[in-house]
């Protein structure tokens, strides 16, 4: 039986580096040659793995992951473990790519307490810890950019119309960073990288809720893109959107995007009721 640590903080990031080793040794196992077999092959793998960790360390809790059945009782449980056992599988599976992940994060009584993402490619894991979060040596949340150029973190498969709406709404140079998974794009912020990561295209609640308790305990702005709480362990795992942001341009965003959703009026048109 492994020893696995008894502070969540310090499971959360043991469980999701481990999972990240097992899907190194699935790519240098199967290699490239067939995407479809390595997908499945590494999901399958590090769901076991990771299903199987939690099942040992922390027996009395729930579970809710992308691979996993749903069981409804998550819904009346205090403590539930909200994985992806492989965030990006399709950046996983070609060669030389690492903007992929593993998420494994812990919801408690209605937020999210800890949480890890591990960067298996970068040899890296971001986690919560207590009042703060690691990554590394480095600072989670660096120095403040410069409003007036914007880096967003945006899909590399996926036009990603919203952020270029957004660009026109706000007095900013937008720079693009195209960028694989969700957790990636996330860390992306946490680490530098970028500034912002803005998605209006829907998600589920395994591929943001670790890079979401990562960045809240950085001190990262973390929210709907209205501005609303992000709610985690739902009956529904559907999240519409998500902003994750430095906190000094969560006020610009946020007001950009409610001009998307509210143009001001054309001069000249009136409207009756």
């Amino acid at each position: 039986m492994t020893r696995w640590p008894e502070d969540d903080h310090e499971l959360a990031a043991a469980l999701a580096s481990a999972a990240g080793d097992v899907l190194l040794t699935v790519r240098a196992e199967r290699g490239h040659g067939d995407a479809r077999a390595l997908k499945e092959a590494g999901d399958r793998r590090s769901h076991d793995f990771l299903a199987g960790a939690l099942a040992e360390a922390r027996p009395g809790d729930a579970v809710l992951s992308e691979e996993g059945r749903d069981d409804p009782a998550r819904l009346d449980a205090d403590r539930v473990w909200i994985v992806d056992p492989l965030d990006g599988t399709r950046e996983f599976s070609e060669e030389g790519r690492a903007d992929w992940a593993v998420h494994v994060a812990l919801w408690e009584k209605g937020r999210l307490t800890a949480g890890a993402v591990a960067l298996p490619g970068e040899r890296t894991t971001l986690r919560t810890a207590g009042s703060g979060a690691l990554a590394g040596d480095a600072p989670l949340v660096a120095p403040a950019p410069d409003a007036s150029r914007i880096r967003v973190a945006v899909s590399r498969t996926r036009p990603p119309d919203f952020v270029q709406r957004l660009a026109e709404t706000i007095d900013a140079e937008v720079e693009l960073v195209p960028i694989g998974s969700a957790g990636v794009k996330i860390s992306s912020v946490l680490l530098g990288r970028a500034d912002a990561y803005l998605h209006a295209g829907g998600q589920y609640e395994w591929d943001s809720a670790a890079p979401v308790a990562v960045a809240l305990a950085s001190g990262a702005h973390a929210s709907r893109i209205d501005g609303a709480e992000l709610r985690y362990n739902q009956r529904d795992t559907w999240l519409p959107d998500l902003l994750v942001c430095h906190p000094s341009l969560a006020p610009l965003l946020l007001a950009g995007v409610r001009d998307i959703a509210d143009p001001p009026p054309v001069p000249g048109l009136s409207s009756t009721a």
